[in-house]
């Protein structure tokens, strides 16, 4: 379904003033991007401050990579939000960003796959360290690549977060909820002690996934399913 472009670059621009707001973001880093139709992308450019963006800032490419409109240069990780697309047809936009509690997590090498709070556990269910890869190079994807058909939420090892939607907003959403998790599980280890819910609880929260349009197992292949059984 094609996707109108004039609108997207309001969406995008309007996620980027948050994550650059939310302290999400410094300088020029993360990247947005959203499914304009089966061939075609809109994307942040490199080098541009995602609290200040214009729309003429805004680069379409194709799912090769091939630049199709736009005068500014695309970003060196726009390869990992085309990969994305490709290999999950159902996701219309991409966040990434670097906010300091989950990033924090990302640095520490522990994943987010506590069964603590039920919007989590409805919205996301668990969030995985996603392996090291170089930034801007076909190894990072390849390490998302193990956990993107199962998971709509990635912390990125010693680099930041990554989340994905079937909208700008959707995908931008998920990214304040992974950082508000990764706040309240912080505080929570720092006041010692982080309470889990039982698995009669989180399976009553599994049932309200069809509700709101969630994939009942998404989040749930690894570490959690492996708890649960």
């Amino acid at each position: 379904m094609k996707q109108n472009i004039a609108s997207l670059k309001k969406e995008i621009i309007e996620a980027g003033k948050r994550i650059y707001n939310r302290g999400y973001v410094a300088s020029n880093d993360g990247n947005i991007s959203a499914r304009i139709d089966s061939e075609r992308i809109l994307i942040t450019p490199t080098g541009v401050s995602k609290g200040f963006m214009k729309p003429e800032d805004l680069i379409i490419v194709d799912l090769n990579g091939k630049l199709l409109n736009g005068r500014m240069k695309q970003s060196s990780e726009s390869n990992m939000h085309l990969r994305i697309y490709t290999d999950r047809p159902d996701v219309n936009s991409v966040c990434h960003a670097h906010p300091p509690y989950c990033t924090g997590f990302a640095v520490a090498g522990i994943p987010l796959d506590k069964m603590i709070l039920p919007e989590v556990i409805i919205a996301l269910g668990t969030i995985p360290i996603v392996e090291y890869g170089t930034t801007g190079t076909s190894e990072l994807y390849g390490m998302i690549s193990n956990y993107v058909k199962d998971y709509d939420a990635f912390l990125l090892a010693n680099h930041g977060a990554l989340t994905i939607g079937n909208s700008v907003i959707n995908a931008y959403h998920k990214m304040e909820t992974i950082e508000h998790a990764a706040m309240i599980q912080f505080i929570a280890t720092q006041l010692g002690k982080v309470k889990e819910l039982n698995k009669k609880q989180t399976d009553q929260l599994f049932e309200l996934r069809p509700k709101f349009g969630i994939r009942k197992d998404i989040g749930l292949k690894q570490t959690t399913k492996s708890k649960r059984n």
